[in-house]
């Protein structure tokens, strides 16, 4: 089964950024809930530190494309760099001020100013493009990949960061995720032979999202953004109002299960059909897979069945990420293409914060599991967006 991912990696260098990548990815998935068990066991607040995190995240969504665009005029080494270690100052002081009691608004300032991280998984995407840049079958098959690390890192990263917040001390797992990222895009940047070459934008360039079908790509990844965002709340809740909250983590690790199972089994598959066409089966079948969760807490069918459900509503989410971050290699010229990720990416942040705040608010005003309805409809309106715009999801000549 992995033969071919082995041949993938076969080119020189991509194993050494791959597992570089995956070590700076690995901390953006404890950042969140290191942050959230920081602040609230320092300060005794889930809603000052959910409105500290939501604050980093919006900042993320904001410089994220802007850092993406330095990276298309000047590289990727020469702006990731800085860009990482610009954000270890913020996040020790984000530490110390949790702990010393400081002003609450110093929080949201450091942590906004923590933000500076660049998109690896856009500049290693960025790579497998122009490693691959002839071979589409070999790009499809790095693009999965891609998202199964992605998956697995949200599967782990949670799980490391409570182990080190709780075990050791509240500051453990924030640190710990500091020291990962920065180190991790330290060691990412240094693999200098598969860092695809600069191609000078023309003077007065025009931003990505003049492309029609990046913004419908961005919608549609906003409206997937909001079934993150929405799944996670709901399944934390569902579990507290039951008296069982300490396996939530575990029913949402099934969901990345579930999705880092589907990517790897979906880049073995031959791409026959254009990518638009992937991306429509892809959110059609997410759309789909997400009635079962719903179905098993409105039902009262019990933590088992939810947990397989959540394990098959996982399996549309790898086709519909690595579909659409297909697409957005195919929409963009390669001097455009690590602004154009981190837009699509930024899209997915935002929506994952409408996503927390519509599913908490459902979760606090209705009867235990209705909030699952919230992911369903959020995967319904990206499927109808991009139904709306496939027309515009072509490959430019």
């Amino acid at each position: 089964m992995f033969a071919p991912y082995r041949r993938v990696l076969s080119a020189p260098g991509s194993l050494a950024f791959t597992l570089a990548g995956l070590l700076a990815r690995l901390a953006g998935g404890m950042t969140g809930v290191a942050t959230l068990v920081l602040i609230a066991d320092r300060r005794g607040s889930y809603a000052l530190a959910g409105a500290v995190s939501a604050t980093g995240v919006i900042a993320s969504a904001v410089g994220m494309p802007l850092l993406g665009r330095l990276v298309d005029r000047h590289g990727q080494a020469r702006v990731a760099v800085p860009a990482a270690l610009a954000g270890v100052a913020p996040l020790l002081g984000l530490v110390l001020c949790a702990r010393t009691g400081a002003p609450d608004w110093t929080l949201f300032v450091c942590w906004a100013a923590a933000a500076t991280a660049p998109n690896v998984g856009g500049m290693a995407r960025a790579r497998w493009a122009h490693l691959y840049r002839d071979d589409e079958t070999a790009r499809h098959r790095a693009n999965s990949l891609e998202q199964a690390l992605d998956e697995l890192c949200f599967m782990t990263g949670p799980v490391l960061a409570m182990l080190l917040s709780t075990g050791i001390a509240p500051e453990a797992g924030l640190l710990t995720a500091g020291a990962l990222g920065t180190g991790g895009v330290l060691l990412f940047a240094a693999q200098r032979s598969t860092e695809p070459p600069v191609r000078p934008a023309p003077a007065g360039g025009r931003t990505p999202l003049r492309s029609a079908g990046l913004r419908v790509l961005v919608l549609t990844f906003l409206a997937t953004g909001v079934v993150f965002g929405s799944l996670e709340v709901t399944t934390v809740a569902y579990t507290d109002a039951l008296g069982r909250k300490p396996l939530a983590g575990v029913l949402l690790a099934l969901v990345a299960a579930g999705s880092c199972a589907c990517g790897l089994a979906f880049g073995l598959v031959r791409p026959r059909r254009p990518a638009a066409a992937r991306l429509l089966a892809g959110v059609a079948a997410m759309a789909g897979l997400l009635l079962l969760p719903a179905a098993a807490a409105l039902t009262g069918a019990g933590l088992a069945v939810l947990a397989v459900a959540l394990l098959a509503a996982g399996c549309g989410t790898a086709p519909t990420m690595v579909s659409g971050m297909t697409l957005v290699q195919e929409l963009l010229p390669r001097r455009r293409i690590n602004e154009g990720m981190a837009v699509a990416v930024s899209g997915i942040l935002v929506g994952i914060s409408l996503g927390a705040a519509l599913g908490g608010a459902v979760a606090e005003r209705t009867a235990p599991g209705t909030g699952y309805w919230v992911p369903v409809t959020g995967a319904a309106l990206a499927l109808l967006t991009a139904t709306a715009g496939r027309r515009r999801l072509h490959r430019p000549a």
